[in-house]
């Protein structure tokens, strides 16, 4: 591989996982401690969001259009927001915390707040994160990390209304980075509530491109309001609308 191209896999592809992280996939167990959630702070919808590979503390460039632009489509509505609490480092390892983030929040807010309508989402390493707590099973010859039981249970995973990706990692970046990982598959439950965005050449989530810029069009590109309008109508169909 060329120098440039191992330069766009360190940048980009840090969005995929190690096979420590990979294996992460379900439900917290009992004892996690619960998030800062009460039923007075439960709001209509909550996004929670996992952002790219070094972006700061947060939801990042592209969980805050995607974010502004559901706020504009639900009006009435209180839309919260939660940042999924991870490194989003090179340390691929650590990407297992932003998976048993997710799953300790789904499963704390369908306790605290049962009438909240979920969007889950991520960007890049976070797409990742979030497309892996989504998953059916455990990979064969996989040990769970601490903190982790297995997969979402139903009644937790139907609190989630929508789940949107941008710039998910594609096999061909997983396996460049490590060749035993399992792939990234998104669970049966969630199959039809799921947009998987990818931006034209973005070298992130298809094969043969090189664009590093591409990667970061999700913020100008459209992609956002797409995704929006996707989570909209996925919550006004579990209301009957």
């Amino acid at each position: 591989m060329s120098n440039l191209g191992r330069r766009l896999l360190c940048a980009v592809g840090a969005a995929a996982l190690s096979a420590a992280a990979l294996l992460a996939v379900g439900a917290a167990t009992a004892s996690a401690a619960p998030s800062a959630v009460t039923t007075s702070d439960c709001a209509d919808v909550e996004v929670v969001f996992a952002r790219g590979t070094f972006e700061g503390p947060g939801i990042g460039k592209v969980g805050a259009p995607f974010v502004d632009a559901l706020r504009g489509r639900l009006p009435g509505q209180t839309v919260g927001v939660y940042a999924v609490n991870y490194p989003a480092s090179v340390d691929f390892a650590r990407a297992v915390d932003g998976v048993a983030d997710v799953s300790n929040h789904l499963g704390d807010m369908a306790a605290r707040c049962p009438t909240t309508d979920i969007v889950l989402g991520g960007y890049s390493q976070g797409a990742a994160v979030s497309a892996y707590a989504t998953s059916d099973t455990v990979p064969a010859g996989y040990a769970l990390p601490a903190g982790l039981t297995g997969p979402l249970a139903p009644a937790v995973a139907d609190h989630v209304a929508a789940v949107a990706l941008f710039g998910k990692p594609s096999a061909n970046i997983v396996n460049m980075l490590q060749r035993d990982a399992p792939p990234i598959a998104i669970g049966s439950a969630f199959a039809g509530k799921t947009i998987d965005l990818c931006a034209p050449e973005d070298p992130v989530c298809q094969a043969g491109s090189l664009n590093r810029g591409a990667h970061s069009a999700y913020v100008t590109n459209g992609m956002a309001d797409q995704a929006a309008d996707f989570a909209a109508r996925q919550i006004a169909v579990r209301h009957g609308a």
